[in-house]
């Protein structure tokens, strides 16, 4: 049995006429476990998931407390220019008492109170492993400036590393000591940039591993800190710490 044709009058855009013919609007009723054997020149469209939820805030710390993830979900948010970006971060690990093994930050710009808040992180033992990438366009700005303040309070006991490349991503990825993947990509920069921004914050193992990919080519050819053995540890990897002990 065919299908009722629906015929639909001209639509009113002020001067411009819009008349549709002949066209079937059964096949855009859209429901996940319903299929259609009927062809037709029109796609459906696909079903939507609803993920974790969706979020409007103009303050990160008050974000931070209320924002729970369980694995697999995710929650999509809208920040205000008041929203910094990196103070979020340093608030969630703490409220959700999350100790990350490796942290990977892609970023176009920060600023001083952000690379403090990463270094109290580090210094508490919340992040063991950061791993920096940043643009090409702000390290040629601030070279002199911002970068040697970031060496300094950022290489601590050799758990540092920043690279430097022509990128424009916004991506925040870590890994948990609870078995936790999380990561967090939008629009936001670390520091506030006055303009309303958006990103997604999911627990994603896939996207994760995806991501940690990425960043880790970049790392190993655009690294800046040279993690060369110290002269302790090239002379115990060379048997130097053999020598003095006895034969067997």
């Amino acid at each position: 049995m065919a299908v009722e044709e629906i015929q639909l009058q001209a639509l009113d855009f002020g001067d411009v006429g819009l008349e549709l013919k002949d066209l079937n609007l059964n096949y855009f009723d859209v429901n996940a476990k319903q299929k259609y054997s009927e062809e037709t020149r029109y796609m459906k469209p696909k079903v939507y998931v609803k993920p974790k939820g969706f979020y409007a805030y103009d303050n990160a710390l008050k974000l931070a407390k209320e924002l729970r993830l369980d694995f697999g979900e995710r929650a999509d948010v809208v920040v205000n220019g008041s929203f910094i970006f990196g103070d979020f971060i340093e608030a969630y690990l703490l409220a959700q008492k999350a100790i990350c093994k490796r942290m990977i930050v892609s970023t176009l710009s920060l600023s001083e109170n952000n690379v403090d808040s990463f270094h109290n992180l580090m210094a508490k033992g919340w992040i063991e492993q950061l791993d920096l990438v940043i643009s090409h366009y702000f390290y040629s700005h601030e070279r002199y400036k911002l970068i040697p303040y970031v060496y300094k309070r950022l290489d601590l006991d050799d758990k540092f590393q920043m690279a430097v490349a022509f990128v424009h991503t916004k991506v925040i990825a870590f890994e948990t000591k609870g078995g936790r993947k999380i990561v967090i990509h939008g629009s936001a920069n670390l520091r506030s940039s006055g303009n309303v921004e958006a990103f997604t914050i999911e627990e994603n193992p896939e996207l994760f591993d995806f991501y940690v990919g990425i960043y880790d080519g970049i790392l190993e050819r655009y690294a800046t800190v040279n993690k060369a053995s110290t002269r302790r540890e090239l002379w115990h990897e060379i048997g130097g710490g053999k020598l003095n002990k006895k034969n067997p």
